[in-house]
């Protein structure tokens, strides 16, 4: 324990043995009534992003620390994370980073426990940290290592093309730290050799990776992709079966063969569709004539752009009004009626009551988002129903699930995220319809409904790892 202690006699005249003596037994019982060492863990700390974690931390031999200051820090003595002081906390000297983010344990401060809560772990609050107490001239400190792991997503596997006489697969998961563990095995555990590898830190601090493999015919059909966390030891695993008739053919009678039967099924097909469409034939044909003139439509896009006071105030929209992310924290902006504040959603300020219209929607990063449009009246504080019956009409990936968002919601099936989206919008016949910009396939269309009378806007909703931005 480091003590700073000066103790003399009002005896002047003494002797100096005498003095010794006294200024010893002065010292000695000074230090005896007042010695205490901090103690830690011992060993590192681990937590998971996104949960909460306790630095243990805690005085030896058993005293109360409510008097003495408490100071938790970084590497240097002012980079505080948490101060006590004065019998209460203390924030005006905290790192911005840690704001609202502690919490002194103070339940066992009277036996001299110190231990600090971090609320919301993020990969950058990785490292070392100093348990700090000081009792007048007396003072101690214990140094914590924290260790930071984040569990991501499950692998997604794709099959992306042909390559080299096989089939060229492709692993993807996000939201991992440290960096992943990658493998790729066959049915009995075997590790198979990857083809390319790519990882990339993501503006969350958290990694994003991306693992190929060829696979040849009757080899490896059995496939799995394992992903582990090496600080936690944990790991996630999806596994596919390749079916043969996955993989390139060359023999010119199994192709005569797939010809016939495909023209057979796809007579008998198209004999029990007339069948089922005959009564309704002129109806089928004035849907079918709609659509496309409405993609035959579909050449001048709407120009959009986001309203500012209808965002959350934890949403960072471009000065253009074009784009929009997810923050760290929230903004410190006007409370206004309009705007959201309990999910991550901004409005459009264009609005719509008539006609068709139309526009592009970009998607980028890893985590959560949802397009489509709401109702000008659509509920902005608190939880909102996310569905025609709350005024809202859009689709939302949600990780490495594609839905509508219908009531219930409607699984998609679409195996990755698509980069660009169109948002299709007949007011007249109160009809939304989203499409794939990049190979113009329809992703979901909502049943016609009734008109509603009211204008309705473009709806985004971001999440983090996230960012959507209006084209052109």
């Amino acid at each position: 324990m480091k003590i700073l202690l000066f103790c003399h006699s009002s005896r002047a005249s003494s002797p100096l043995p005498g003095f010794i003596v006294f200024f010893l037994t002065c010292y000695v019982h000074k230090m005896e009534s007042a010695e205490f060492r901090v103690m830690g863990p011992g060993h590192p700390v681990t937590a998971i992003v996104g949960e909460n974690i306790v630095l243990p931390c805690h005085l030896t031999p058993r005293m109360s620390a409510e008097n003495m200051e408490v100071r938790w820090f970084r590497s240097e003595f002012f980079s505080v994370v948490h101060l006590y002081h004065g019998g209460k906390d203390q924030y005006g000297e905290q790192m911005p980073d840690y704001h609202g983010r502690t919490e002194l344990l103070k339940d066992g401060i009277l036996d001299g426990n110190v231990s600090l809560q971090i609320l919301n772990i993020r990969s950058s609050d990785e490292g070392q940290y100093h348990c700090f107490l000081q009792d007048g001239p007396s003072y101690e400190e214990a140094l914590l290592e924290l260790k930071i792991a984040g569990l991501g997503s499950n692998p997604l596997i794709s099959v992306e093309s042909h390559q080299d006489g096989g089939i060229r697969m492709v692993c993807q998961s996000a939201g991992w730290y440290p960096e992943p563990k990658v493998l790729w095995r066959d049915l009995s555990g075997k590790e198979l050799p990857s083809l390319s590898e790519a990882k990339s830190l993501r503006d969350s601090g958290l990694f994003e990776t991306e693992n190929s493999i060829i696979i040849k015919e009757r080899s490896n059909q059995n496939l799995s992709c394992l992903i582990r966390n090496t600080v936690l030891n944990q790991e996630k695993e999806s596994t596919v079966y390749i079916a043969d008739s996955f993989f390139p053919r060359v023999n010119p009678w199994m192709v005569a063969l797939s010809v016939i039967l495909l023209v057979l099924f796809g007579f008998i097909g198209l004999t029990v569709y007339l069948f089922k469409i005959k009564g309704n034939r002129d109806t089928k044909i004035d849907d079918l004539q709609r659509e496309l003139d409405w993609r035959r439509n579909i050449v001048c896009p709407a120009n959009v752009t986001l309203d500012p006071d209808t965002a959350h105030p934890q949403l960072v929209l471009s000065e253009d009004g074009k784009s929009v992310r997810c923050g760290d924290t929230e903004e410190d902006v006007p409370n206004k009626p309009e705007r959201f504040d309990y999910w991550e959603c901004v409005l459009g300020c264009e609005g719509f009551t008539a006609g068709r219209h139309w526009w592009e929607v970009e998607v980028g990063g890893w985590g959560y988002w949802a397009v489509g449009v709401a109702r000008e009246s659509v509920a902005r504080k608190g939880e909102i129903i996310c569905s025609p019956e709350g005024g809202i009409w859009a689709v939302e990936w949600d990780w490495d699930q594609f839905r509508a968002l219908t009531s219930p919601v409607t699984p998609l099936p679409r195996r990755r995220a698509p980069s660009r989206v169109w948002v299709c919008l007949d007011c007249d016949r109160g009809q939304v319809t989203f499409i794939d910009a990049g190979d113009e396939a329809p992703i979901f269309t909502f049943p016609p409904g009734p008109v509603p009378g009211e204008r309705i806007r473009p709806w985004l909703w971001v999440g983090p790892g996230s960012q959507l931005r209006l084209r052109p």
